[in-house]
């Protein structure tokens, strides 16, 4: 398929900023994550309701499971400023290299003015310096801190000065309350800088509902990367390349997996992260095998899916590859048609947005 067929018009205002949430007469703030607008779309038929999130687990039954990724993302935007010159930058961490010389992979902005030899100062007293000792690519390069002392005391004051990493199309700067809204209450392997959106939306009330019916809850680990909000540069599709991210399988979940669906059981991929993960792991005979490595797969329509029965997503960006592997699992048409429902009922969409839900 072509670029060109994932365009829609998007109304700045349906974009959320945050997510649903609510003050107590204290002032404490409440995210309400299960309370989003869900939108189900019926694969073989094209129906589509209108539900509350809550609703999620009314199509599912005993022993069905629900897999998700427990990546945790980190605080990876820095501010700081540039040696003699004292020229504000901003530093986007995007993996850590090496721990030993505590090397990390970063974006710089403004890019023009960062070069090899240069030292960067992070913090309000300076404590954190970094040295320019690579260009990777435009925006691209190599950092070594320099930081006498273990590596867990470096990373701890190195995150401390570190912003939550919002989506690019939520135009306000994070705020402290990002901390939590953007991460899963079930994060807990640190590697991502793109939360696993569908995530966001499941509550603790929400995670027991789900055990009361008998729903199994399993995770895998797929550290999102920048890949999934880089502009796709080319209008064949099959040109593009995703840039690679970590995953991690365990032989329990693919055990786990493999018996529910020869069971006959539903697996349901919560999130787009998800579905691509395992579906970078199949067989031949359709069972996902334990995995760790990196990924760079790159799903859009036509694509025979051999992995899951159903798929919770959010509203995605035009042209973005997590509409476009939507599109693959729930239909072409079927999917851009109720995009276009979504627009006209006034959905929210991107990270704090609502849900989509994809069954037969």
């Amino acid at each position: 398929m072509k670029l060109s067929e994932f365009g829609f018009s998007l109304p700045q205002e349906l974009i959320a900023s945050k997510p649903l949430e609510f003050k107590t007469e204290t002032g404490k703030l409440l995210i309400l994550r299960d309370q989003c607008r869900l939108l189900v779309l019926h694969r073989k038929t094209g129906e589509i309701e209108h539900k509350t999130f809550t609703n999620v687990v009314d199509y599912f039954d005993d022993k069905d499971m629900f897999v998700f990724n427990d990546t945790r993302v980190f605080p990876a935007k820095l501010y700081g400023n540039k040696e003699k010159t004292g020229a504000k930058i901003e530093v986007f961490l995007l993996r850590e290299l090496n721990e030993e010389h505590k090397l990390w992979d970063v974006l710089v902005e403004p890019a023009r003015k960062i070069r090899i030899g240069n030292k960067l100062y992070f913090g309000l007293d300076d404590s954190m310096v970094a040295e320019v000792i690579d260009n990777t690519t435009s925006r691209g390069r190599t950092l070594r801190f320099l930081y006498d002392g273990p590596h867990d005391e470096f990373k701890q004051n190195l995150f401390a000065l570190g912003h939550t990493p919002l989506p690019y199309y939520i135009k306000r700067e994070p705020e402290p309350e990002d901390e939590e809204r953007y991460q899963t209450i079930f994060a807990r392997n640190e590697g991502a800088v793109v939360a696993p959106a569908a995530g966001l939306h499941f509550s603790r009330e929400l995670m027991k509902r789900m055990e009361i019916k008998g729903i199994d809850a399993r995770f895998l680990t797929l550290h999102i990367g920048l890949g999934s909000y880089r502009d796709i540069d080319v209008e064949d599709l099959t040109k593009h390349r995703m840039d690679s991210e970590q995953l991690e399988v365990s032989e329990q979940l693919a055990e786990e997996v493999n018996s529910a669906r020869d069971a006959g059981r539903k697996i349901c991929a919560i999130g787009t992260s998800v579905l691509r993960a395992m579906e970078s792991t199949v067989g031949m005979n359709g069972h996902i095998k334990p995995f760790s490595g990196w990924t760079n797969k790159f799903i859009f329509p036509p694509y025979d899916f051999s992995t899951a029965d159903a798929l919770v997503t959010n509203f995605h960006m035009p042209y973005s590859v997590m509409l476009m592997l939507t599109a693959a699992f729930g239909g072409y048409d079927q999917v851009m048609d109720a995009y276009q429902t979504a627009v006209k009922e006034k959905y929210q969409f991107g990270a704090y947005g609502d849900a989509m839900l994809i069954v037969d």
